[in-house]
C-alpha cells in the first residue's frame, strides 16, 4: 500500500534557540537540527515555548530540513 504524498513525517525535538516572527531552532532526537515555525492552532491559543521545551514537530518528507510545531510537550 503506497502512502499518500502529503504524509507528514512527525518527529519528537527539543527547542534550541528562539528566532524572529515565531521561528525556531529545533534539535531532534536523531540528532538533526532544523528550522521550525508555529502551527496556527498555537499561536490563536497562545501557546508560549521557550527554549529547553521538547515539542513535536511535523516534517515534509521532501525537505527535512524545516518543520512546523504541532504541539509542546507536558514536562
Amino acid at each position: 500500500m503506497k502512502e499518500p504524498k502529503n504524509a507528514a513525517l512527525v518527529k519528537q525535538g527539543e527547542v534550541r534557540e528562539n528566532l524572529p516572527s515565531l521561528k525556531f531552532k529545533v534539535r531532534l532526537d536523531d540528532g538533526k537540527e532544523i528550522l521550525a515555525y508555529l502551527s496556527g492552532k498555537l499561536v490563536i491559543h497562545r501557546i508560549r515555548i521557550l527554549p529547553g521545551d521538547k515539542v513535536t514537530v511535523e516534517m515534509s518528507p521532501y525537505d527535512e530540513t524545516k518543520g512546523r510545531i504541532i504541539y509542546r510537550n507536558k514536562q
